[in-house]
């Protein structure tokens, strides 16, 4: 993992996560975050995570040895983003940079945490696609 502090995350990226997060709803969706350039900028799905009503359940072990990958991601469909004593023992130990997203799933019902609990400002960034001139 790289030490640079994760300041942001990309537009698609957030949409990302809150799309999959309606869709399994009523059950928690869980995923890991991958950042370059210290902006979240891709979700992680991991073979074998469970999802069900009250938690989700990431396999750490099927995460391939990547220096980006900076945290997690997951839904709380009670409608708080506030982490539970669970998710304050997995910020604990993996990633720097850890999401709840939380009923009803917008733009608005996102909180980031650092992996003490304390929660995180992150700018919500657009990626700058490159024009080929031809």
């Amino acid at each position: 993992m790289s030490k640079k502090a994760i300041w942001g995350i990309d537009r698609e990226a957030l949409e990302l996560i809150l799309g999959a997060s309606r869709l399994s709803h009523p059950w928690e969706f869980a995923a890991v975050l991958r950042a370059r350039e210290s902006v979240i900028r891709e979700v992680l799905f991991l073979p074998g995570t469970l999802a069900l009503n009250q938690s989700a359940v990431l396999r750490l072990h099927m995460l391939p040895i990547d220096p980006s990958a900076c945290g997690t991601v997951h839904s709380h469909p009670s409608g708080s983003a506030s982490p539970s004593q669970e998710d304050l023992m997995l910020f604990t130990k993996y990633g720097r940079v850890h999401i709840i997203v939380a009923e009803p799933f917008d733009e608005h019902s996102w909180r980031a945490y650092d992996y003490r609990g304390n929660e995180l400002k992150l700018e919500v960034t657009e990626l700058k696609k490159q024009v080929s001139k031809g």
